[in-house]
């Protein structure tokens, strides 16, 4: 038997290939950043053509370093950026666009105009997720609309969508020659497309954004017995290794945090924060602003479900104080800015640069630093940039409890803002509860090993991947809780400076 699992993690700034050995330890890794594509305000881009070159390059790289073939990997997993929307042609194998990233807001207009017609409360009962620019059915609804030639492809059967967990699948078995259109509930879960009930594409859902079903992928489960496909020996595997898993990259480490059971969460720290409870087999209505979201399906078992507060920007306002403003060279130096003011200085800095995600869904919100003086400096910006990312994550929780009614004990963290210890020992501080942090920090792509790795047979139960896990540190609240009451209810006044500054038609 093969020795070794491979996990694709295709993320918003990065390709990985991850190899995992039995105990879920990391044996190689390889990793590339892909273009950032900012055409106006408000839109972010990929090139499809770029993601697929760097996948063939990260699996390559991984193996030859770790001078390791195909014949030693026993399955191989995919976890993905969710709702990232690629659209293209079947037979030539071309994008008809750039991949429109979840960051997206250039469906504004889509989203509110459902709303306003009725039509959210069906897309809500049915999808599990309010009409926002974040999911993917209205940035489908846009390239049809708006790109020339790709409504009659579509109709046509030519023209055929995926998420890059699709896009990238696609290409591993064959691309054009043979390749497999398939994706996963957790996936498929993110369109406003999906019934979260029968776990397929919806008619009525379809036709509110007037998509034809024939252009969106099969839907199996995101731990897959019988493999998607083969990867084929001319790739970049080098050798037919079964496809078995394909999970978001959210539900991938909720898997890779073996949070298996009713009440057990996570949160996710990387271009935004997503933090996931585990809600058992019943999908759990929010009423604060969370969204109802498929966990994961493992073969034919009933799906497990989950609440998810997903917050647009954290990681990625660090590196808009690297690459936009220059006053950190990489994202390390955040900490050690920060670390030079005792607290805030009153700053408080509300990333919504693609308007509010969970739990205000605001698109016409925009960002905004408030509480500035003469005696502010740099640093004491980085400190707020930091405290935004725990600010936000407390909003999440304290949704979170009022839907569920579970209090957390301890929140798991992963991703790689978890490096920052100044950040994690916030977080703790702002929620008032221990914070803990596994060895794999990388739980994307550790999770979607894993249920790539539980269909061969690899690992014989969820069990035995909870004997795997271990706590690598954990922090400690130090604030008092009045301390803790004034920097929140101070952030929540901030939040309310940066409503209403978009017109949203």
């Amino acid at each position: 038997m093969a020795d070794f699992v491979g996990a694709l993690d295709q993320g918003t700034t990065s390709t990985r290939f991850m190899i995992f050995d039995h105990g879920g330890n990391v044996v190689a890794r390889h990793q590339l950043e892909h273009q950032q594509i900012l055409p106006q305000a408000g839109w972010v881009e990929h090139n499809p053509t770029e993601i697929w070159e760097r996948t063939r390059a990260v699996i390559q790289t991984t193996l030859n370093n770790a001078n390791l073939t195909s014949t030693d990997l026993a399955a191989l997993g995919i976890t993905n950026q969710r709702e990232t929307t690629v659209v293209w042609n079947r037979r030539t194998g071309r994008p008809y666009h750039n991949a429109i990233v979840w960051q997206d807001t250039r469906t504004d207009r889509i989203a509110s105009a459902l709303e306003r017609q009725g039509k959210g409360d069906i897309i809500r009962h049915k999808a599990g997720l309010p009409p926002a620019t974040y999911f993917s059915g209205a940035k489908i609804q846009w390239i049809l609309d708006n790109i020339e030639g790709v409504r009659h492809a579509a109709d046509t059967g030519e023209a055929i969508f995926g998420t890059t967990d699709t896009w990238t699948l696609w290409n591993l078995t064959g691309g054009t020659d043979g390749g497999i259109h398939v994706t996963d509930p957790t996936n498929a879960s993110r369109t406003m497309l999906m019934n979260l009930h029968t776990l397929d594409w919806d008619d009525e859902l379809l036709a509110l954004f007037n998509i034809p079903r024939a252009m969106l992928p099969q839907i199996k489960p995101s731990c897959a017995p019988d493999p998607y496909g083969l990867t084929r020996p001319e790739g970049p595997v080098g050798g037919q290794v079964p496809l078995t898993a394909a999970l978001g990259d959210q539900q991938a480490a909720m898997v890779g945090q073996v949070c298996f059971a009713p009440g057990e969460a996570k949160n996710t720290y990387g271009t935004g924060n997503f933090l996931l409870l585990n809600t058992g087999h019943q999908p759990v209505r929010s009423t604060s602003g969370l969204l109802t979201t498929v966990c994961y399906q493992f073969g034919h078992d009933r799906p497990v479900y989950a609440l998810e507060g997903s917050i647009a920007v954290t990681g990625s306002a660090v590196q808009w104080l690297r690459d936009q403003l220059g006053i950190i060279s990489g994202a390390a130096q955040s900490e050690s800015l920060a670390r030079q003011v005792n607290d805030n200085g009153g700053v408080y800095f509300v990333p919504a640069f693609s308007g509010l995600f969970a739990p205000y869904w605001r698109s016409d919100a925009r960002g905004a630093i408030v509480g500035l003086s003469r005696y502010n400096t740099n640093a004491h910006l980085a400190r707020a940039t930091l405290e935004s990312i725990c600010y936000q994550s407390r909003d999440v929780v304290e949704a979170m409890h009022h839907d569920s009614g579970v209090t957390l004990d301890v929140l798991k963290v992963d991703g790689g803002v978890t490096a920052n210890q100044l950040c994690m020992q916030l977080q703790a501080d702002i929620l008032g509860v221990p914070v803990s942090r596994p060895v794999v920090a990388e739980t994307t792509a550790l999770g979607a090993a894993y249920a790539a790795g539980l269909a061969t047979g690899f690992w014989a139960s969820t069990d035995e991947l909870r004997h795997n896990w271990n706590e690598a540190q954990r922090w400690h609240p130090t604030w008092t809780p009045d301390q803790r009451q004034h920097g929140y209810t101070t952030w929540k006044k901030a939040v309310q400076r940066t409503l209403d500054w978009i017109d949203v038609g």
